[in-house]
């Protein structure tokens, strides 16, 4: 960024815009080499777990995926998601959002390439795997068929102007 006087302000933190598909595709590298990698979450798949454009995730490389995992999956060609695990069936897994009402992602265990570790809030860390948060996604997966409307609720009212559109 420049100064008044048309220098570069080396103080000022650039900002670089590259597509999903190009970003990820480095994320997933540094994960195969044991880099842990924090990325700030867009949309609104994850809610209430994740909140994008406000949440950032810490991704590390895993293993042994299990169910209710929550995963950065390369779902097809260059296209990532980060979703929860519902289903493992031989070397298939089956993703959904947590956000989502409905529509589920099918991808390879091959084609995970990470596992949230850790949500961060401002300041605060967050264990998705906690106790708390394991019985909060159990009773939210248990509600699915009437979390539109908490959802619809919560986008228009406690979210507003909190999170990524």
């Amino acid at each position: 960024m420049r100064s008044d006087c048309g220098q570069e302000d080396e103080s000022i933190p650039q900002v670089k815009v590259m597509p999903n598909d190009v970003l990820l595709g480095e994320v997933r590298k540094l994960i195969d080499e044991g880099h842990p990698v924090t990325l700030r979450v867009k949309g609104n798949s994850m809610l209430p777990f994740i909140y994008g454009g406000l949440d950032n995730v810490r991704f590390v490389k895993c293993s042994d995926y299990k169910v209710r995992d929550i995963v950065l999956a390369e779902v097809s060609k260059g296209v990532f998601v980060v979703h929860r695990i519902i289903s493992i069936d031989d070397d298939d897994v089956t993703l959904m959002g947590d956000g989502n009402v409905s529509g589920v992602e099918h991808c390879r265990i091959g084609n995970l390439a990470a596992k949230v570790e850790v949500i961060i809030r401002g300041s605060r860390e967050i264990d998705p795997y906690s106790v708390r948060m394991h019985d909060f996604a159990e009773y939210w997966w248990r509600i699915r068929k009437v979390r539109r409307w908490l959802l619809a609720f919560m986008r228009h009212t406690v979210l507003k102007n909190k999170v990524q559109k």
